[in-house]
């Protein structure tokens, strides 16, 4: 008799779960004001924390910081209760090993068992911990090369934009509320922010 490693053993517990339950195909998301709504604003800081905090309903969406987790486990669901089953993010963020993040994680979202999946699919760094923190802690801290992964602030434009992987969150399968507005729209709020002088919020 062949003994399966128990890595592989949680993974299709997961796809014989999924399985079992009907897929609800997820309705759209929250609306997101675009970039040009705030344009008329004269004062250049009150427009910049207007438009982080329009970008905060993505940032702060659970499409995005339940891979921003403040500890080593990464969070899942509508609610951000963590994952299920138990896994931390090891020393690159792929996971442990015996439990990688592609033990169950493929580069495409799995639907009949409600998996998501992503090419690069990995938790953020420590560093750029969400979870728990304000979104003034978090407008600083992006703004921070030191805590952004090393990015410019055109990187960060770019890595919001342009980022497939963050793009996730719009197209994140069945089961899961979109991140609000498009990509797009997120990173034209990024952009004018930036340009606008990248102020962050009071609290």
């Amino acid at each position: 008799m062949r003994v399966f490693p128990a890595s592989f053993a949680a993974a299709m517990a997961v796809v014989i779960a999924g399985l079992a339950v009907p897929a609800a195909q997820p309705g759209p998301g929250p609306v997101l004001k675009p970039a040009r709504e705030f344009a008329a604003m004269a004062d250049d800081k009150q427009r910049a924390v207007a438009l982080f905090t329009e970008a905060g309903k993505v940032i702060r969406h659970p499409r995005c910081v339940n891979c921003h987790p403040a500890g080593d486990r990464p969070m899942q669901g509508e609610d951000s209760h963590p994952h299920q089953p138990l896994v931390v993010r090891g020393d690159d963020g792929l996971g442990a090993i015996g439990m990688r993040c592609t033990t169950c994680h493929g580069p495409a979202n799995f639907d009949p068992s409600r998996v998501p999946g992503h090419p690069t699919w990995h938790i953020a760094p420590i560093e750029m911990a969400w979870v728990g923190k304000s979104l003034r802690e978090i407008c600083e801290q992006i703004k921070d090369p030191k805590r952004n992964g090393g990015k410019s602030m055109e990187q960060l434009v770019e890595h919001m934009a342009e980022d497939t992987l963050v793009g996730w969150g719009w197209a994140p399968g069945v089961g899961r509320e979109p991140a609000p507005g498009t990509q797009k729209e997120f990173g034209e709020l990024i952009r004018a922010w930036v340009e606008s002088g990248a102020a962050c919020p009071a609290s």
